[in-house]
């Protein structure tokens, strides 16, 4: 979730949305909302990524969930990439790790402005495939993000993503994502759901 709101108002968020725990990472930029009371544990708190570890009650399973929020330099990134990496090098649990990688996947990614510059991609790239991870494909637009401006200004990219695991896939094979409309952020909100 891309606020750049002051933590303070973490609870303040959480009273109106009516939800029952939050969680927030190191520097305050990402924010989790939890509607149901269930067991979890931070594993990895960093300034792009918090990951923790969920207890899925009626499958008695424990799934691994990783939100990003990534730097948008790629030097500052490779931090990120070394994490992942770190995370995914014994993982046999259920993982998704979805956020804002504030980088594309590849050129179809990207509408207008400046070219991509290969190597922030292929780096993404080589990173999502040495962790096991696939991506799970959308429906909605083919586009997170948008720069706001019209016409010969205007940039358009896939910016934030979820990714599983084949542990994840398996265990919940009917998982879709969706991009809904952007409202109040640049960003469109990424929905992922699965069926009982």
């Amino acid at each position: 979730m891309e606020l750049f709101q002051k933590q303070r108002f973490i609870q303040k968020y959480r009273s109106r949305l009516g939800m029952k725990t939050t969680i927030s990472n190191v520097n305050g930029k990402i924010w989790l909302f939890l509607d149901v009371v269930i067991q979890w544990d931070v594993i990895i708190d960093t300034e792009q990524q918090l990951t923790i570890m969920v207890y899925h009650q009626h499958l008695c399973k424990h799934i691994i969930m990783t939100f990003v929020y990534a730097k948008c330099s790629s030097l500052d990134r490779l931090e990120l990439w070394d994490n992942l990496y770190y995370l995914s090098s014994d993982m046999e649990l259920p993982w998704v790790v979805g956020g804002d990688f504030n980088i594309v996947l590849n050129e179809e990614d990207n509408i207008g402005g400046l070219p991509v510059y290969p190597p922030d991609y292929e780096d993404f790239a080589l990173c999502v495939n040495s962790y096991g991870l696939f991506d799970m494909g959308y429906k909605g637009s083919p586009f997170t993000w948008w720069n706001g401006r019209s016409n010969s200004e205007c940039i358009f990219k896939r910016l934030d993503r979820i990714f599983v695991n084949l542990p994840f896939q398996t265990l919940f094979p009917t998982t879709e994502v969706e991009h809904h409309i952007r409202t109040g952020s640049d960003h469109a909100p990424l929905l992922m759901s699965y069926g009982e």
